[in-house]
């Protein structure tokens, strides 16, 4: 580089930028697609999201924890020379509490009440309607669906 002779960026490393912040933010969005407004129906309600977020916090989070901590116990009882615990068992048990973890999300998602009320404590109430609620989605969303219609 010489120093009598100034250089862009933009020309020591081939690029060209031909817009500034200014011409971008005068310039209007250009509407395609897939920057349509999306109708009422298609997002969930930020009172339906946080009831779902806390019930699947509760149903997951709680036999998670207690999946960890059957490891951490099992270390300690080995470590204290209390009891000798086989690794079967170790991971049979933590696999369990994993498991039904896993089973704590979907329950969290079907059990809370996707309407403006609140719903039971538990929510058991809840799961056959969600189901069918998703079922009836899924069927107008998928091409054999849309084909019948």
């Amino acid at each position: 580089m010489k120093e009598g002779k100034k250089t862009n960026q933009s020309e020591t490393s081939g690029l060209k930028n031909t817009n500034t912040f200014k011409d971008q933010v005068k310039q209007p969005a250009l509407k395609t697609k897939n920057n349509k407004k999306r109708s009422r129906d298609s997002y969930i309600p930020k009172v339906v999201a946080n009831r779902m977020a806390r019930r699947i916090a509760f149903t997951t989070g709680i036999p998670t924890i207690l999946g960890m901590s059957v490891f951490i116990g099992s270390y300690l009882l080995i470590i204290k020379g209390i009891k000798d615990v086989p690794p079967s068992v170790t991971l049979t048990s933590s696999a369990i509490c994993f498991l039904i973890g896993l089973f704590g999300l979907s329950y969290g998602i079907l059990s809370a009440s996707w309407e403006d009320n609140p719903g039971s404590l538990l929510g058991i109430e809840n799961i056959r309607p969600n189901i069918s609620k998703m079922q009836s989605a899924f069927k107008s969303t998928s091409p054999e669906g849309k084909k019948r219609s």
